[in-house]
Formats: structure tokens, sequence, C-alpha cells
């Protein structure tokens, strides 16, 4: 069995990885936790929170489910004590990108982040189906990036994002700098963004006198065509001359022209600095 430490056990993202992992006979699985949530949350899945001064120079693995804004902090308290030839796993490519990750040469550092069930997904079940966040029961695919280190230990570390990360569809091997451009940079800065202006479309409409759930249910089936549309869902289709041409006026008026300096990167390293501060 693979020795795996989850720092951060008990935490948001720490318990999602603890349901899927605990169980998993492949490992041998220790839980760091320090928040006293964290530990109620890990007790009621009769999970025991571990020594950090035994289960970190055992692991082969350690798992950094910690925010970005104290994942520096704590790999400086953690890596010290790991052993020589051991991974460290995170879960953002955020604080290594930065430079804000302790660094061992006799190290390996890995990457994985999931990219969410998709708008796409066709699941069997309702409940499943809003399953937005994914781990859960909707598919998802993963992307894993070995950043620094021993490239055998490559494919372990990703059977590890697809167990903790289950259930997972496809796993997809990128760089460390190519996962900053898909996040923060197109699903944050770019698309978050948009989807807030969006959403301030929908508040201004109302305001001036549409109904919610008419202006909603509206702006929700609308969005299901248009991305459809727009990312080959429906092979052949186009939008219509009218839409186009609402488009062609929108853009201008809407967007800067140099939109496109968000994944220049000079603009992700600031992108990726405000985010671990």
């Amino acid at each position: 069995m693979t020795n795996v430490c989850l720092v951060g056990a008990g935490g948001k993202m720490g318990m999602r990885l603890t349901r899927n992992l605990k169980d998993k006979s492949a490992y041998r699985m220790s839980y760091l936790e320090k928040g006293e949530k964290g530990i109620e949350n890990l007790k009621e899945h009769h999970v025991t929170v571990s020594g950090e001064s035994e289960a970190i120079p055992g692991a082969d693995i350690v798992i950094l489910a910690v925010p970005d804004v104290i994942l520096g902090k704590v790999s400086r308290q953690i890596v010290p004590a790991m052993k020589p030839g051991a991974v460290v796993f995170t879960l953002d490519p955020a604080c290594a990108l930065a430079g804000k990750l302790m660094h061992r040469e006799d190290l390996t550092y890995f990457i994985s982040h999931p990219a969410h069930p998709s708008v796409f997904n066709w699941e069997p079940t309702e409940k499943a189906q809003q399953d937005y966040f994914g781990g859960t029961l909707a598919k998802q695919v993963i992307v894993c990036a070995l950043f620094k280190g021993d490239e055998s230990l490559y494919e372990p570390c990703e059977q590890l994002a697809m167990d903790m990360y289950a259930p997972v569809r496809k796993a997809y091997r990128i760089t460390a700098e190519q996962m900053g451009l898909l996040e923060p940079a197109l699903v944050e800065t770019l698309c978050s963004t948009l989807q807030v202006i969006v959403r301030e479309g929908l508040d201004e409409v109302v305001k001036r006198g549409v109904p919610y759930e008419a202006a909603r249910e509206f702006l929700l089936g609308h969005l299901n065509i248009q991305l459809a549309v727009i990312y080959g869902q429906i092979p052949g289709a186009v939008f219509s001359d009218a839409a186009n041409k609402a488009i062609e006026r929108g853009k201008p008026l809407l967007i800067n022209p140099d939109w496109k300096k968000v994944f220049e990167p000079d603009n992700v390293l600031e992108q990726i600095e405000d985010i671990t501060q």
C-alpha cells in the first residue's frame, strides 16, 4: 500500500477527499487537521486525526488540501519533515507557480485539479445530475501536472488523483503553466467575471420590471442552447443572423479590445500573486 497523508483533511475540500479515500484499500491513510470544526467533521465520519510527527516522515505522498493563502506557510512546516523521494501533492498550481511552495530537490511535486462536472454531462439519476461540484456522484475530468521531480511517480499520482476526485471520466496531463492559464486566467478571471456580469444583467432587467422567475428561466434556457451551439454540442448548429448581429454590436460595447492580455504570462502571474496573498 501507498502511505498517503492528507493535510487539512477536515476542511471543505479535505472532507471531499477524505470521503473518497478512507475506504480505498490501495492506500494507508493518515489525516492531519488542526481546526476544531475540521476535527469534528472527521469524527462524524469515524476518522481519527494522526500525529504530524509520525504521519509526515512515513508518508510516500503528502496531499496539501489547504487554501492557497496559507499553502506556502503550511508547506514550510510540512515539507522539511518529509522523507527523500516522497511526493508533495497540491490541488492547485497557484502557489507552485508563484514560488511560494517550499522546494526540496529530493522531492517530487505533483498538481491535480478537478474540472467539475460538465454542463453537458448525462447522469442517470436526478441526484447525480445535481452533483454540480463533483467528487460524489457526477462524472468529471481532471487535469494533472508533474511540476518537478521523478517522472516514474506520475502514473501513481494520477491514479491517486482519479481516486480522490472520483468518479473521473478522464485525466489530462498538462503542464503547471498550462494549468495556470486554465485557472485562474480562463475560468476565474475571464469566465467567472463575465458570468457575474450576466447575473447583474438579470438583476437589471428585473429592476426594469420583468418578473424575476420569467427573466431567470428565459436566461437559463438561452444559456443552455447558446453553450450547445458555441461549443459544438449540436453538430452544424449556428446562431441566427439576428443573434450574430447582436453579438457583433455587443462586443465593442461590453468588452475591452485588449481583453486577451489576461492570458499573457506576466498577467497570469499577477493573478496568481493576488490569490495567494
